[in-house]
């Protein structure tokens, strides 16, 4: 079954979400300003994304000097979901000391969009706006140390050097998105 949302090679969708530091981030501006953007769809509830969190504000800090920024979206439904409502975004952020905007999909249509499914999920796009991968961080969530394949690292890497990426997507683990009912 073929995955809805954007599919490698479109472009990506726009968007225009509030984030933790109170102000109205547009992927436009983004592409105005970054050679790859990597926006994750996250949340604060998700086991997963605990995992991977570290290593998340690592990639961040390794490859923002060179161009690329990452950008945290949350689009679980909160009145399901409590602990995922914006306030606990802005907590959950200053808390864990986020080096990357968070974002708040309240309506859900940036994931829907996308065509995400997992916390977290991966989406690189490139300065043109076109996405160029799709999928999990790497294929290690328990143990960063034993991790072979870091699948965003790589691509980040390819896309900053203007080369081909492979694999363009890789199958995201994780918890689902929690959709309103």
């Amino acid at each position: 079954m073929e995955k809805l949302g954007t599919q490698i090679g479109s472009y990506a969708p726009d968007f225009e979400l509030p984030g933790n530091d109170d102000a109205v981030h547009h992927l436009a501006r983004y592409l105005e300003q970054y050679q790859a953007i990597g926006v994750v769809f996250m949340c604060n509830h998700c086991p997963y994304v605990r995992l991977y969190l570290e290593r998340l504000k690592q990639i961040q800090a390794d490859f923002r000097v060179q161009g690329f920024t990452l950008i945290g979206i949350n689009a679980n439904d909160a009145t399901r979901f409590p602990e995922d409502s914006f306030d606990n975004m802005k907590s959950f952020a200053a808390s864990n000391q986020l080096n990357f905007p968070y974002l708040w999909d309240a309506t859900q249509d940036v994931a829907h969009s996308f065509g995400a499914e997992r916390t977290p999920e991966v989406f690189l796009i490139d300065q043109r706006g076109v996405l160029r991968y799709t999928g999990c961080i790497d294929d290690n969530a328990n143990d960063a140390a034993a991790v072979k394949s870091p699948y965003l690292r790589a691509a980040i890497a390819q896309v900053l050097a203007g080369q081909s990426v492979t694999p363009t997507a890789t199958s995201a683990i994780g918890c689902s998105v929690k959709w309103r009912a």
